[in-house]
């Protein structure tokens, strides 16, 4: 199984960011993990760096209750953005909610692979790293 490069985590629950990272380190699959606190660090982020191919992440794990900038709104900001990156980024919207409209809108959304309901366990993460 191949390793991922860098792993960006945009969510401002910090229990939830340190629970995620520890069982993404326990994977062994993730060599970097860029932590954001809001929508709008992380795509200011992927602007500021869109040219800089190794430093972009390969996967991003998106919260979509968010100050500042909401998941929602990052996505709609990335989807206009995406065209000029030169890499493919996989993102995987994880959300508390299990409310059929926001799993249903997120999977209508092409750049989103897929909805993962919190918490995220090591196991699910190895699943989604599998499928990239």
């Amino acid at each position: 199984m191949n390793k991922i490069k860098t792993l960006a985590l945009v969510d401002d629950d910090a229990v939830f960011v340190y629970l995620t990272k520890i069982a993404i380190e326990e994977t062994n699959l993730v060599e970097l993990i860029k932590v954001f606190e809001n929508g709008l660090d992380a795509i200011t982020f992927l602007e500021e760096n869109k040219d800089n191919l190794a430093v972009l992440p390969e996967v991003i794990l998106l919260d979509l209750s968010m100050p500042i900038m909401n998941g929602w709104q990052f996505l709609e900001e990335f989807v206009m953005l995406n065209p000029s990156i030169g890499k493919k980024i996989t993102i995987y919207v994880c959300s508390s909610s299990i409310s059929p409209d926001e799993v249903n809108k997120a999977k209508s959304i092409s750049e989103v692979t897929d909805f993962i309901v919190k918490p995220i366990t090591k196991e699910k993460l190895i699943e989604a790293i599998c499928k990239i």
